[in-house]
């Protein structure tokens, strides 16, 4: 068994996450640590250079960056200066989802900009997937923009949500729509609770849809940066309860957030593996194809 370190840079039009692992191309992985720092109007490539760096710090292998075999970013790999490779982010988050729920069939990212249901299969394989538009109402940008605009932070988002009774109804057609109804909500005095619950509500109704469309049924692990709503998930869970059309069970956990840099940390020690094993069989002079 050979353990390399290896870094996954999941680089997101919101923040940037990172995440370093140790594993034996892949496998009998270990996390050594993981970091998440928001964009907020910075240059990108810096705020990579300063997460990977704490992640470094954290691992306890700041002063030792060489003993990072490979570095594989995900998500927009132009900001990440220091990757070795790119890997598609469907493909790291599905592989993400399979670490962290070896039993998952399915990974539900709901990222910044937009919300994909990916089918996973054997060997966390992409089967398939649906993906909802840009300006859809169903992103995490959306929750953002809400959030600003009602004075509350994205970690209260989810447990206010939760104390609400009477959800406000939120247009699900398109975020510039929802943002109009929200103002209007506002000045009608609807209290926020029952405005965010309306939109967790909105939300959830064109994530089980992006579900049903995909075709996925069994355990769903829940990714991206909305993985963390609490109040999201919540609502999600209770509308598949009641429709009987689709069997899934949502998971999530602390880690959910990185899915895609876990994913892309453990295909690139699989790539390195490769790459190891081709360069050795070349050195030898054994010709890698059968005779």
């Amino acid at each position: 068994m050979t353990q390399v370190i290896t870094a996954g840079i999941d680089a997101g039009t919101s923040a940037i996450k990172v995440c370093i692992l140790e594993s034996d191309a892949g496998k009998d992985a270990r996390i050594l640590s993981t970091t998440c720092e928001r964009i907020r109007r910075r240059d990108p490539r810096a705020v990579v250079k300063h997460a990977y760096d704490e992640a470094l710090l954290s691992a306890g292998i700041r002063l030792r960056p060489y003993d990072v075999a490979y570095v594989a970013s995900t998500g927009d790999g132009d900001v990440v200066e220091e990757r070795t490779g790119h890997f598609f982010g469907m493909t790291t988050h599905a592989r993400g989802a399979s670490f962290m729920c070896p039993e998952a069939t399915g990974a539900l990212d709901v990222g910044a900009l937009h919300a994909r249901a990916i089918r996973v299969g054997a060997g966390s394989r992409v089967l398939g997937y649906r993906m909802t538009s840009q300006c859809a109402s169903g992103t995490g940008q959306f929750v953002e923009n809400i959030a600003r605009y009602l004075g509350t932070t994205l970690s209260e988002v989810g447990p206010s949500s939760m104390t609400s009774t009477t959800p406000a109804k939120v247009s699900g057609i398109c975020a510039v729509l929802a943002e109009t109804d929200v103002i209007n909500m506002v000045s009608r005095g609807v209290p926020v609770p029952d405005i965010l619950r309306g939109i967790h509500v909105s939300m959830a109704d064109r994530l089980v849809k992006l579900l049903r469309s995909a075709k996925i049924e069994g355990t769903v692990v829940v990714t991206g940066g909305l993985a963390e709503d609490v109040g999201l998930r919540s609502e999600l869970e209770q509308q598949l309860d009641t429709q009987g059309d689709l069997r899934v069970r949502l998971v999530a956990n602390g880690m959910s957030m990185y899915a895609g840099a876990i994913g892309a940390a453990l295909w690139g020690a699989v790539r390195h593996a490769r790459l190891a094993s081709s360069s050795a069989t070349a050195t030898s002079g054994v010709s890698a194809w059968p005779m």
